[in-house]
């Protein structure tokens, strides 16, 4: 993938052709997509992961650099291309941290990857710190949400990132995804928070299983998020002071 991922548009739970031309997603950008529960956040995000070609319940259709992949290609490319972090992260590996990022640099074709830097940038994203001799299964929710960020921004070469609910894992978001992007992925977010969906220029709004409206931050929208981001600040410093024992001042 060189370029952009192109949407085209299926229909909605009632069969009503959704109503946009196209969607086009580039690379080093963040999006969000919100909507309700139920509302079709996660079919779209699956619809993405599998390169559907009118062939799942939505009816979508992925273009890859304006391209459809084929049927006999679609796995292969899905597993080069996307990355997807879900909500409940857990490891079935009864490996150690460094085991385990050995193990997938080796399986990325990288002899000698740089465990330690990786497990720092981990570190840098979690207030509760790994180390390289923990056990996969030991790590808490946040732990290993950290750690697969940044294997995926320091090991895994897949453009696109794909996450659900970033500020339910205990980590800094703001870090996290300046991370991604830092290393030009492409970022879509669903999520039910307010300043993480306006931390992306464009935002996906999704009613009745379909794609309602496709919106572009407005300026007052812009200056909201700075308020909103100064308050996560506060409100982040704050919290690592409550689990650290320390009093709130």
């Amino acid at each position: 993938m060189k370029k952009s991922i192109r949407i085209l548009p299926g229909t909605d739970k009632c069969g009503h052709r959704e109503n946009y031309e196209y969607i086009d997603l580039k690379m080093g950008e963040l999006y969000t997509i919100v909507g309700n529960t139920g509302s079709g956040k996660s079919r779209l995000i699956k619809d993405l992961e599998q390169l559907v070609n009118k062939d799942s319940v939505s009816g979508r259709t992925i273009l890859i650099d304006g391209k459809i992949p084929t049927l006999e290609s679609r796995l292969s490319i899905s597993r080069r291309l996307i990355a997807h972090l879900g909500q409940n992260m857990r490891f079935v590996l009864d490996k150690t941290v460094s085991e385990f990022l050995l193990l997938h640099g080796n399986c990325r074709g990288i002899e000698d990857p740089d465990i330690g830097a990786i497990i720092d940038t981990a570190n840098e994203i979690t207030p509760e710190h790994i180390r390289g001799d923990m056990n996969l299964n030991t790590l808490s929710g946040g732990q290993s949400r950290a750690l697969m960020i940044a294997d995926i921004a320091c090991i895994c070469n897949s453009p696109v990132v794909l996450i659900d609910e970033i500020e339910n894992a205990g980590i800094d978001k703001i870090k996290a995804l300046r991370l991604l992007l830092d290393s030009n992925k492409l970022v879509l977010i669903v999520t039910h928070d307010i300043h993480t969906s306006l931390m992306s220029k464009k935002r996906i709004i999704m009613e009745n299983g379909a794609v309602s409206a496709v919106i572009d931050r407005s300026p007052e929208e812009a200056a909201l998020y700075e308020r909103l981001d100064s308050e996560y600040s506060e409100r982040f410093r704050l919290q690592t002071l409550l689990r650290q024992g320390e009093y709130l001042i």
